[in-house]
């Protein structure tokens, strides 16, 4: 009897379909990927940040990113998408973008870039959609990242439509920008905030941090409208705020 052919080593999974989320993302390179997975019967679960992003999420800080690795690695997840939407999986292309949110946030600027070249600025209103739902913390990274590569109105997009989530977790965003001198940020994020909810949640989110808040809200609901102003105003003496 011959004797058995030597079992194959297990290999790491690389190619676009993994490039946002290997660590190792220098050893990748863009090549044709293997026919990416078929969803299991009946739907995969949804997932991403309205849902609850599947396994570990990358911390807001790191080290930096390597730009030629970035853009790489953005060509890579383009490539994949485009096939995913040529073969009509758009629940496997919708979580690829996913995973782009969960990847190294220093990332998201190439693969703008990229996924305008290719035609695809639907999904990448749909990644700040879903953008729009995170932790705040990483929330405030990604709206940095935007911020300092000079995405500005795409900043300004997924603050505003980040302030439709609780006052808890807004107040969390504001202090993470802060923390990172994106006060220009956080000044947008309030504005947009008393722009479109009632001043009664104003007032609850400035009593998280009534000394930090209450000034920075005044002057967002000042730069809306002198009515949005006083609005806030009485709303702050209704809550015992306004002489903080």
């Amino acid at each position: 009897m011959p004797p058995a052919a030597p079992a194959k080593a297990r290999r790491r999974p690389r190619g676009a379909r993994y490039a946002w989320l290997d660590d190792e993302g220098a050893g990748a390179v863009e090549e044709t990927p293997a026919p990416l997975p078929a969803l299991p019967a009946g739907g995969a679960a949804p997932r991403g940040a309205r849902f609850g992003a599947a396994g570990p999420v990358a911390p807001a800080t790191g080290p930096v990113e390597d730009p030629a690795e970035a853009v790489r690695a953005a060509a890579n997840a383009v490539y994949a998408l485009r096939r995913l939407r040529v073969q009509g999986r758009s629940g496997e292309a919708h979580a690829l973008l996913c995973e782009a949110l969960a990847g190294p946030p220093a990332r998201l600027p190439a693969l703008a870039a990229e996924l305008h070249r290719a035609g695809l600025g639907a999904d990448w209103s749909t990644l700040l959609w879903e953008a729009a739902s995170l932790p705040p913390g990483r929330l405030a990274a990604v709206a940095g990242v935007l911020a300092d590569a000079g995405r500005a109105a795409d900043c300004e997009q997924l603050l505003r439509q980040g302030v439709a989530r609780p006052v808890e977790e807004l107040a969390g965003a504001c202090a993470a920008l802060r923390a990172e001198d994106h006060h220009r940020e956080a000044h947008a994020l309030l504005t947009a905030f008393v722009r479109v909810r009632p001043p009664e949640d104003a007032a609850r989110l400035a009593g998280a941090d009534p000394h930090g808040l209450v000034p920075q809200l005044l002057s967002a609901a000042r730069a809306v409208s002198p009515s949005r102003e006083r609005d806030l105003l009485h709303a702050l003496r209704v809550a015992g705020l306004a002489g903080v």
